[in-house]
């Protein structure tokens, strides 16, 4: 299937590896140009040659902290217009309710929740002028089903859900088309990171506990960041127009629910 957006240039944020990189392959494999976004300089300097180097378009990094003004500021500047702009951020810390302050939400909203909006409201403006854009944000099945050692992250991204399901529906009629994945568990760094926590919390194996958690998929796996990237692609493409607002779980079937 021609998606139809052969040219089109996407901001991708948090792109230099894991969940953000499968979705700029899978843009880059349309043709669409790219402005990668990532902390680490290193990682994503390289993951911008790998994907120049593939797919033959032009793709620009930018290492910077999008959580930040300073940040943001940096990469918009780089990116100027945009026709898709896919919003990710690392989730924060897994952790007891009896132990979070307001510090801890704070930066959890500011990832998760704020950073976000601040650069729909950036960019969707121009998308809207011109008739047609698309934005995907990366938030989690959690906003489904609620994990109760990633609390913040609920928060956060549930509050994240909220806004976009009113915005959505304000700027479809303008040809501008947002939408949410919600990733269940796949085979990334964040992915590592909980087993590890089971690991040493359990006294198991990082394999064990790999195993353990896979056993409560019923895909009986973890997810890969190029079918995630894939359905990214989609929500993005000329086909996507008539999907406004949706929470599009990629999860193996993890969430037991009929809706």
């Amino acid at each position: 299937m021609d998606l139809g957006i052969s040219g089109k240039k996407a901001l991708v944020c948090a792109s230099s590896k894991g969940l953000g990189r499968g979705c700029a392959e899978m843009l880059a494999a349309e043709g669409v140009h790219l402005v990668l976004n990532a902390r680490g300089a290193e990682t994503l300097d390289a993951t911008a040659e790998a994907i120049r180097a593939t797919h033959g378009v032009t793709v620009t990094p930018v290492a910077a902290d999008i959580t930040t003004e300073e940040g943001r500021a940096r990469v918009l500047e780089a990116a100027g217009d945009v026709d898709i702009l896919v919003n990710n951020a690392g989730g924060p810390p897994p952790g007891s309710w009896q132990d979070w302050e307001r510090d801890d939400f704070i930066a959890a909203l500011d990832a998760n929740m704020l950073t976000p909006i601040a650069l729909i409201k950036a960019l969707v403006p121009g998308m809207m002028a011109r008739g047609w854009g698309r934005v995907v944000n990366i938030t989690s099945q959690s906003v489904k089903a609620p994990i109760p050692v990633l609390g913040l992250s609920n928060a956060a991204r549930a509050g994240l859900t909220g806004y976009v399901a009113g915005t959505s529906r304000q700027v479809a009629g303008k040809g501008v088309i947002i939408n949410n994945l919600l990733p269940g568990i796949h085979a990334t760094d964040r992915a590592v990171s909980l087993d590890r926590g089971v690991s040493e919390q359990e006294g198991i194996t990082m394999d064990e506990a790999k195993t353990r958690r896979a056993a409560t998929i019923p895909a009986g796996r973890y997810g890969t960041p190029q079918e995630f990237g894939a359905a990214c692609a989609f929500l993005c493409s000329q086909h996507a127009g008539f999907i406004v607002g949706q929470n599009l779980l990629l999860d193996g079937g993890a969430v037991n629910a009929t809706l």
